[in-house]
């Protein structure tokens, strides 16, 4: 029968407790604990398997055949114990033996039983060991009874670690070698950096799980939370950024989840069962690790890390081990590794010596890279087995260009780097140079580049650069960093800053594309099971079947601009009817609003994003209604190729120099210059230089682009000879060469155009 998982958690802590207190052996303790957890879940078999020697044994068991005990050996990811235990997650299986992993061995006895759950054992952020129960009737576990398991396992890992039954880890937590080393990861922030390893934290190692008061131990927790949100509420205070304050909207949302009162009352409820404070907090945050796990949607799952690094907070605050790399204070140049940080971790530390940032995890989405982003922090994610590989105090030399970082490096490879680092400064400061001179080809055919942006901060680059405009202002920026939608209110706030920001140049404002890889987790009702969701309901045809959040967006746009031009931008148009009733829904607020005695804009320009091939072959109907079209590459691409990007065995297959590539953006941009209407690319391929000179030679005169890549590309048109090269690109793409790529960079060799 199913029962409270608190309750039946506690009953079995109060009787473990007895159990764990005794001065049997360890042998006797186990035995005993398998009849407490199995009578208490009315199960007929309860198993206990530990790690030893590398191998999952048997040790204890009620309900299979008693022989089994010592005999019975698993090996990592061997049936469904080694399976739970490799992966570190739950099963619950109502018919054990039509798991794929299932593995039957004779010798237990436990043929005549059908369902099977089990719950790894977790000591020091590792399986060792696994909790199985089973009964004979085919039924799936009820979710109460799994957490009651679960909480029961993390009790387990103290008594078996206490009596010596598993094997150690601690060689795992230490460099295997001292011989440089080099490791790959994923580019978040851009930069280059020399520092010693510094570990955000030391691991908290909860010795004590079972209360003996539960009231002190809430009280304890309540006094931790206390001062946990002091702490927040001091970062935010004195939390400094450049202009707009952009990023205050990130701190607001960690805010909220610090003052999230679900989050205490799970931990209360932990408590309830019969745990210590410290176990409680490790208790939930194992859970929102495993539903981390379970979680696609990128930016749903940089919440929950949110809620994870003010987890490892509170477990400080209340365990009494305060000391985190930041409070101790960074003593020399410093490259911090951790396994995720919050924004609120990375403001506290000393930006004078903080140099770069390693991350085990990390997204391009999550709130600490956008904060590092404005910090100008390098930050590589995705760095696997630091704790492995790299010692507190080893040197480092992070390259998030290359995407790599380099562990105890040689005296050659320090000199290298030195000498790449070098070069990229001198490269910088003659970009900068290029900072007031036009975008012109040496035979005075201007290109218009301009910047892509997301952020407040970001329309600074406008000045550094001296880029034309933003040609790509994504305005879901603002509501990926929101904990709830955004309020009209400040939308227009933001879209005003920015056009003041931007001053004469034009800013280009995309209508919020969110949906498919993009879900927010305030738009419940937006479907995150599609298969594909790149192809999914999103940006433009979820816009229009949500209007009012467009229409919100409209009338924000329109009052932000008034008195000024306002460029709209819609994405992911496949029809022309949908550019149609994307334009007609703002032309109504416009009257709206007009009718109000609202000031509103001196122009609109409606424009629209082609990236969906089908919108290439209704251009006759789309180019007489729009006031200029950008292609989108990026999409483009993949919808061409029906190749997913995000595949890494895909990323590199198809060129965006392929002839197929070239040969479509030629069929769009011949009728566009026929038409009249502007045409600009603000993909990806329009930031490499190489693939710009093809576009140029298209007749493509209008890139958008990140802000790095401006000074690379104004030095590439300057030192080119426009009409040569419309020439070389259109016999290329009526008899395309096998190697087009090679074709393209050995045609600018020879003539003499600036590709590094």
């Amino acid at each position: 029968m199913p029962v409270s998982a608190a309750r039946s958690a506690r009953e079995i802590l109060v009787n473990l407790h007895d159990v764990m207190a005794a001065r049997s052996n360890a042998q006797a303790k186990l035995n005993s604990v398998v009849e407490i957890i199995g009578e208490a879940l009315d199960s007929e078999v309860c198993s206990i398997y530990l790690l030893r020697e590398g191998v999952l044994e048997l040790y204890a068991t009620r309900g299979l055949d008693p022989q089994a005990v010592h005999v019975t050996k698993l090996a990592l990811g061997e049936g469904l114990v080694g399976t739970i235990a490799a992966n570190g997650e739950v099963l619950n299986l109502d018919e054990a033996a039509s798991h794929p992993d299932f593995a039957y061995k004779p010798e237990t006895g436990e043929d005549r039983f059908h369902s099977f759950a089990g719950v790894p054992i977790i000591r020091r952020e590792r399986a060792v060991g696994v909790l199985a129960v089973q009964h004979a009737d085919p039924r799936r576990y009820e979710d109460v009874e799994i957490e009651a398991l679960q909480t029961v396992a993390m009790v387990l890992s103290e008594l078996i670690a206490n009596a010596g039954l598993i094997d150690q880890g601690g060689p795992k937590d230490r460099p295997q070698s001292t011989a440089p080393t080099r490791i790959a990861g994923q580019k978040l922030v851009d930069g280059m950096a020399a520092g010693c390893a510094v570990f955000h934290q030391p691991r908290i190692h909860i010795e004590h799980t079972v209360a003996e008061d539960t009231e002190a131990e809430r009280h304890r927790v309540y006094a931790a939370f206390d001062k946990m949100r002091e702490q927040i509420d001091r970062i935010a205070r004195e939390a400094e950024f450049g202009v707009g304050d952009e990023h205050q909207e990130v701190i607001a949302t960690y805010k909220m989840f610090a003052y999230d009162e679900g989050w205490a009352r799970r931990i209360n409820e932990a408590i309830d069962s019969g745990l210590t404070a410290e176990a409680a907090i490790e208790r939930v945050q194992q859970r929102t690790r495993q539903r981390m796990r379970e979680i696609d949607d990128p930016l749903l799952a940089d919440r929950m890390h949110d809620l994870e690094d003010l987890s490892n907070r509170l477990l400080r605050i209340v365990s009494g081990q305060m000391g985190t790399a930041a409070q101790l204070g960074l003593r020399q140049d410093t490259i911090l590794i951790a396994r995720n940080l919050g924004p609120a971790e990375l403001l506290e530390y000393d930006r004078r010596r903080l140099k770069g940032v390693v991350l085990e995890e990390g997204s391009l989405t999550a709130h600490v890279t956008i904060v590092a982003r404005a910090m100008g922090v390098p930050v590589l994610g995705r760095v696997r087995d630091v704790r492995r590989l790299i010692a507190e105090g080893d040197l480092l030399l992070l390259d998030v260009t290359e995407g790599t970082l380099t562990v105890r490096p040689s005296a050659a490879m320090e000199e290298a780097f030195d000498a790449k680092l070098a070069a990229r400064q001198k490269r910088k400061a003659a970009y900068a140079a290029l900072r007031d001179v036009a975008p012109e080809t040496k035979d005075g055919h201007r290109v218009t580049v301009m910047v892509n942006a997301g952020l407040r901060d970001d329309v600074a680059a406008l000045d550094v650069t001296g880029a034309d405009g933003i040609g790509l202002f994504r305005t879901e920026f603002q509501f990926l960093v929101s904990a709830t939608l955004p309020q009209r209110e400040r939308q227009q706030r933001l879209y005003r800053e920015v056009l003041d920001a931007a001053g004469p140049r034009p800013v280009i404002f995309r209508t919020v594309d969110i949906g498919g890889d993009k879900a927010l987790p305030y738009l419940t009702s937006v479907d995150a099971d599609e298969e594909n969701p790149a192809m999914g309901w999103r940006a433009l045809r979820l816009a229009l079947e949500r209007d009012g959040l467009m229409k919100a967006q409209a009338r924000a746009l329109l009052e932000a601009a008034a008195g000024r031009t306002l460029n709209v931008m819609f994405p992911m148009v496949s029809e022309a009817w949908e550019f149609d009733q994307a334009r007609d829904l703002f032309e109504a607020q416009r009257v709206f609003l007009s009718g109000r005695g609202k000031r509103m804009p001196l122009e609109i320009r409606y424009g629209a994003m082609l990236e969906v091939p089908a919108l290439a072959y209704q251009l006759d109907l789309l180019l007489p209604k729009v006031d200029f079209l950008s292609i989108g590459t990026n999409d483009l691409t993949q919808f061409l190729f029906a190749a997913d990007r995000a595949n890494p065995k895909l990323a590199e297959r198809y060129d965006w120099l392929s002839p197929s590539i070239l040969r479509f953006l030629k069929a769009v941009a011949e009728p566009a210059r026929a038409a009249g209407v502007p045409l600009g690319v603000c993909g990806e391929m329009g930031g490499r230089p190489l693939e710009a000179m093809a576009l140029i030679g298209l007749g493509i005169d209008r890139l958008s682009i990140t802000p790095a890549a401006v000074g690379p590309i104004k030095a590439m048109i300057r030192s080119l000879d426009h009409t040569p090269l419309v020439g070389f690109v259109g016999e290329l793409l009526a008899h395309p060469p096998a190697d087009m790529r090679g074709a393209l960079a050995g045609w600018a060799a020879a003539q003499g155009v600036e590709l590094a």
